[in-house]
């Protein structure tokens, strides 16, 4: 049995269509990994802004009673 003309292109379709379906994939992992970074940078800068004015304001507080 011969292959014929239709039945390569549509090999030569699936094999386009799993390649994009891999490259979006990969996208989404990498595309998941850098909001995961950019949320933690985010908590982190929230955290220590938060921290410095808690211990400003409880040094101020120290130093108005005494």
């Amino acid at each position: 049995m011969r292959i014929q003309t239709i039945q390569l292109v549509a090999a030569l379709i699936a094999a386009i269509a799993f390649v994009i379906a891999f490259i979006s994939a990969g996208v989404a992992v990498i595309s998941g990994l850098f909001a995961l970074i950019g949320a933690c940078a985010l908590a982190w800068l929230v955290y220590t802004v938060a921290k410095r004015m808690l211990l400003h304001r409880s040094a101020r507080n120290a130093a108005r009673t005494v």
